[in-house]
């Protein structure tokens, strides 16, 4: 199966379910959250009334990702996803941080099923790695991505003026200066890239070359390009392009540094992505500032949050659908 195939495969709306829910579509909607690198570092374990979402360490990025946070976002992120896939079909899910796994667990109660717009946005929502046009959003709009970023110890700022637009991409800039300076981090990248269809479709993970704007080739092409492409100077000039386009800059908070509040965060930025997508915008990571550790703590001190954790940033918009990245079948992730 090539990858426009597996991409619809994956990314198509299914039937909706009739009769008792199957847990094993509800993981399927869970696999199409958000991922650092489209690792996708999730194992769900199948129990009775419950669902245990536990890390894959195998997947994990040491050199952008240090501490784990992203994973744990990411675990979060997949945890919102089946929480509403779960209500769609009828099923209450109550969702906590299990240190013992220190994985999540969602435990069911029957209910009324509900297909609310942020569970039919589920495969709607993708990280638009392009430009957007620039345009305001309406009140009504910023309104609601607001309510959708907050949590359980987790709020979110939108910046929208030129100015703090401006900020953030300084931030960004010396973020990119701080990991393309770092080999560590350079190789990491490299080894989630699939340069071509084939390879994207081979391995269902990992980044898509022209899901980041590049045309789909050979690895072996797509090696040599970067090693002569590659920089921080031309990653700027694109970010900086891409900050100013878009409608706003969305920031999200944690209150505690630890690994429910990541989480947390990853449930809260799902939702506002979904909320984004439901309103037929577009988001894009810009996740530098907060990657860096020598640079997260002015970055909060810029954002005036005291002590705080800055988790994830996006930006969001409006523009054109990019190309999808691909999700390994459930098979793969269930234990």
């Amino acid at each position: 199966m090539n990858y426009s195939q597996k991409v619809r495969e994956i990314w198509e709306p299914p039937e909706p379910q009739t009769g008792t829910p199957d847990y094993r579509e509800l993981v399927r909607y869970a696999t199409l959250a958000a991922s650092s690198h489209n690792t996708q570092p999730w194992l769900f374990k199948l129990e009775d009334g419950r669902i245990r979402i536990l890390p894959d360490f195998s997947r994990r990025c040491p050199a952008v990702d240090p501490d784990d946070h992203h994973l744990y976002a990411s675990l979060g992120c997949a945890a919102e996803n089946l929480i509403l896939a779960a209500s769609a079909a009828g099923l209450k899910g109550y969702c906590s941080y299990d240190p013992s796994t220190s994985g999540v667990q969602i435990d069911f109660e029957e209910t009324t099923p509900f297909q609310s717009s942020l569970f039919k946005a589920i495969t709607e929502r993708q990280c638009s790695r392009v430009e957007y046009d620039g345009s305001p959003l309406t009140a009504e709009q910023l309104q609601l991505l607001e309510q959708a970023g907050q949590g359980d110890g987790v709020s979110m700022t939108l910046l929208t003026d030129d100015e703090q637009k401006e900020q953030i991409a300084r931030y960004v800039t010396k973020g990119n200066s701080a990991q393309f300076g770092d080999s560590a981090w350079a190789r990491e990248l490299k080894s989630w890239i699939r340069f071509s269809g084939r390879e994207a479709a081979t391995s269902g993970d990992g980044l898509y070359g022209p899901v980041m704007g590049s045309p789909s080739v050979p690895r072996w092409l797509g090696l040599l390009a970067m090693r002569f492409g590659f920089s921080a100077e031309k990653q700027n000039q694109k970010d900086d392009r891409h900050i100013r386009s878009s409608s706003a800059i969305a920031v999200l908070v944690s209150e505690s540094d630890d690994k429910p509040h990541w989480i947390e965060a990853g449930r809260c930025y799902e939702r506002l992505a979904l909320q984004a997508a439901a309103l037929e915008l577009k988001t894009a990571f810009i996740n530098q500032p907060v990657e860096v550790p020598e640079l997260r703590g002015d970055f909060a001190r810029f954002l005036g949050i005291g002590n705080r954790r800055p988790d994830l940033v996006l930006r969001i918009g409006r523009g054109p659908a990019a190309p999808r990245s691909l999700r390994r079948p459930v098979e793969e992730v269930l234990i």
